[in-house]
């Protein structure tokens, strides 16, 4: 494979990928899973990805766009592991309560998501874009309906699913591999349909709400939390661009949108729309403290492991600590980009 060549993240390259990984259920160690990767395909990974960013023929909106699949899942390929370390089971932003936990601010907002679908016991439920589960099984706790996950990665469709038995869910949830943009489903399958800061990852946001509105039952609800540029972004300003280009280098996203076209693209696809609140800028009783204040919990946190992974001596800590993996050729190469 030539250095220019792009790895495309096929479900026989995930699974060479990760094989040492996932065939033991128990293992959630997270060295014992860098440690079991395909040394030669991680790096493969990590230059296909970085190809999308660096200087190539690939580093370009237009080529991002039309390779979104190949963006989008050599990124989930590569940071799953991480982001289990230093998030946890779901992967999202949310704000916080002043003395709310990260994990009771996560079920809150997922909650809020779930009770505007308007989601009850015994519904058929999609999950579009669910990373390796966590939203879901907590839609199941909350509601008691059946979730379907629909992920086209199929490392964290593995891990959604050893989630799945290891909280004996399995009779209450399935885990798809499929595309979003072109879903697996008969129209009209199912009660409500969500998603949590997944699509977008899109190319065309009004090619997968049709395909939610499409197998959405008529009279059903869908709720999203979406990620948007909102109409302060101002696209003459190279501030602005750099920002929202480190964001879709940071997160595998072809491209960002702004809320206008993402609200245009939600009633092109044929749904009425009922609430729009940005809640990044949402400061009300209850949401007192930002989103992005998990990003920077100060110098040092001893608030679990996962506090530790996000404080300044955490984050140094766990990159130093990949690096000397690499060195002693337990993580493959390339794992700390």
């Amino acid at each position: 494979m030539s250095a220019n060549a792009l790895l495309e993240p096929t479900t026989e390259i995930s699974q060479e990928l990760h094989k040492n990984v996932v065939k033991d259920q128990s293992s959630t160690s997270f060295v014992n899973r860098l440690k079991g990767k395909n040394k030669k395909l991680q790096t493969q990974s990590v230059n296909t990805y970085l190809q999308f960013w660096n200087d190539s023929k690939n580093n370009n909106e237009e080529s991002r766009a039309a390779k979104h699949k190949t963006l989008t899942n050599t990124y989930y390929n590569l940071v799953t592991d991480f982001y289990e370390y230093g998030w946890g089971e779901s992967f999202h932003f949310s704000r916080r309560s002043i003395g709310e936990t990260h994990r009771e601010s996560t079920r809150r907002h997922e909650h809020l998501l779930f009770s505007s679908a308007r989601i009850t016991s015994g519904m058929k439920v999609l999950d579009v874009g669910c990373g390796v589960g966590g939203p879901a099984r907590e839609c199941i706790r909350f509601t008691g309906a059946h979730v379907t996950g629909l992920n086209n990665n199929d490392y964290q469709i593995q891990r959604a699913n050893i989630y799945a038995a290891k909280y004996k869910q399995q009779d209450h949830s399935a885990f798809v591999k499929g595309d979003f943009m072109d879903m697996p489903f008969a129209d009209n399958s199912f009660d409500a349909v969500y998603a949590i800061e997944a699509t977008c990852h899109a190319p065309v946001l009004k090619g997968v709400y049709s395909q939610m509105y499409r197998v959405l039952k008529p009279g059903g609800y869908f709720a999203i939390y979406e990620w948007c540029l909102t109409d302060k972004f101002d696209p003459s300003s190279e501030l602005h661009k750099k920002l929202a280009l480190d964001i879709e280098h940071g997160d595998g996203i072809a491209k960002l949108f702004g809320t206008d076209v993402a609200l245009q693209a939600a009633k092109d696809a044929g749904f009425e729309i009922e609430v729009v609140s940005d809640i990044a800028h949402e400061t009300t009783m209850g949401n007192e403290v930002p989103w992005y204040t998990y990003l920077d919990v100060g110098r040092l946190s001893f608030k679990g492991l996962q506090g530790f992974a996000r404080s300044h001596i955490g984050r140094k800590f766990t990159f130093g600590a990949v690096k000397t993996l690499e060195t002693l050729r337990i993580a493959p190469k390339g794992t700390a980009k």
